[in-house]
């Protein structure tokens, strides 16, 4: 893969993760968010926590400033996040259109971790 194909590649899951995270700060505080983190047994201060590190997370991604380690912390705090999820929505509903939402965000961010690591390696 050159240099460029990496850089694509990086750009476009990278971006599809911000399209999918960012919008998400907006209605951290929604009705819709609140029951849905009490429908998985999530706590009120976790929905909070994790809200707020999933926004801090997708920024450190998408903002060539930070450095790689704080980058590669980022994959892995948003990879957790995404299994959590997954295993949460499979404990609660079992396999379910709800169960494959994290799942597919979780392949486009290994993407996004694969290419981002063939775009610093060249």
């Amino acid at each position: 893969m050159t240099q460029k194909t990496a850089k694509i590649l990086f750009w476009i899951t990278t971006g599809l993760l911000a399209l999918f995270i960012l919008p998400g700060a907006f209605f951290m505080n929604s009705e819709m968010a609140i029951e849905g983190t009490r429908h998985l047994g999530i706590p009120e201060w976790l929905r909070w926590e994790v809200s707020i590190g999933h926004l801090i997370g997708a920024l450190i991604l998408i903002i060539p400033l930070f450095g790689k380690r704080i980058k590669e912390w980022a994959y892995v705090a948003l990879g957790l996040e995404y299994i959590s999820a997954t295993i949460g929505h499979i404990y609660v509903d079992g396999m379910s259109g709800e169960t494959l939402s994290p799942l597919i965000v979780l392949l486009i961010l290994i993407g996004s971790y694969i290419s981002y690591h063939r775009m610093i390696r060249e």
